[in-house]
């Protein structure tokens, strides 16, 4: 019998949008993605984070030269401290009176050639003293009194007076080499002294150079430390500005990778709003089989009967 179909079809330009959106979503699938555009990175280290490394590297024992110089230093201060001893020991044997004639003695700083000035100098003096005591016998023969009791006064008179200066001028001579030698013993007392304060001052010296090798060898690693801790912070500061610069480009590439993808998912959406609109309304009539076409209907069949 005839059959009578009625049916709701599309509009034609939802049917060719929806051939067109097919067409176009087979080309894009087909073409691999290259995910490698968009794949993620590291930031390489900043310069300042090598140096801050290689610094660390090399500061390690830098120490150790300052160290080795303080003890060298204190070595030394021990070594000169030892010369002050003999200093300090002659000071000590100029402490007392100087009396005596040994080492050390007043009498050791009287120049040598003092006995020959003092006896050149009594010898001057006797030679004058009998020219004098002869000019007193010739004024005592001019005057008639030669042999006299005058004459015997006047020689005893002088030679007393004279025997008085000689024995001064001997004191004198004696006490000037005495003084000279008492002056030169103090000043010898006194660069022993100055020597002995030089010599321990030069160790004090020694001492205080060797614990300021100390100190720059205990300040050494600290200031490293502080070179290392700033340019590790300035380095990291960098390098995440550089991972910075990576991902947004790394963004980038991924927007523009997936760009067609989002136009392709906007374009099917936008499909998916037009598909309610209603379409047109289509009827399909089938009128009944003729004799004729029954028949060759049944002979199909009966021939794929035989034939299985």
């Amino acid at each position: 019998m005839a059959i009578t179909q009625a049916s709701v079809l599309p509009q034609q330009y939802i049917n060719q949008l929806g051939q067109d959106y097919g067409q176009q979503l087979a080309g894009l699938t087909s073409i691999p993605l290259d995910t490698s555009q968009f794949a993620p990175t590291v930031a390489a280290q900043d310069t300042l984070q090598t140096q801050a490394a290689s610094l660390a590297g090399s500061g390690v024992g830098s120490y150790s030269p300052y160290l080795s110089q303080a003890a060298t230093q204190g070595t030394d201060a021990i070594s000169t401290l030892g010369g002050v001893s003999p200093y300090i020991s002659a000071a000590a044997g100029l402490t007392g009176t100087g009396a005596g004639t040994g080492a050390g003695s007043i009498s050791s700083y009287m120049s040598p050639y003092q006995s020959q000035v003092i006896d050149a100098t009594l010898s001057e003096f006797d030679k004058q003293a009998a020219m004098r005591q002869q000019g007193i016998s010739d004024a005592a023969v001019k005057l008639g009194g030669f042999g006299g009791g005058r004459e015997g006064v006047m020689l005893s008179e002088y030679q007393t007076q004279s025997d008085k200066d000689r024995a001064a001028l001997q004191a004198g001579l004696l006490q000037q080499g005495f003084g000279q030698g008492a002056q030169l013993r103090q000043q010898d007392y006194m660069n022993q002294l100055g020597l002995g304060s030089a010599q321990a001052g030069l160790a004090q010296g020694q001492m205080g150079l060797g614990s300021y090798q100390q100190g720059l060898a205990q300040l050494t690693p600290s200031l490293q430390r502080g070179d290392i801790g700033t340019l590790s912070q300035i380095g990291g500061v960098q390098q995440q500005q550089s991972q910075n610069v990576l991902n947004a480009q790394q963004q980038a590439n991924q927007m523009a990778a997936m760009e067609p993808y989002q136009r392709m998912q906007a374009y099917g959406q936008g499909l998916g709003t037009l598909a309610p609109f209603q379409g047109q309304m289509q009827t399909a009539y089938t009128p009944d089989p003729t004799a004729l076409q029954t028949a060759l209907g049944w002979t199909s069949v009966l021939g794929g009967i035989l034939k299985g």
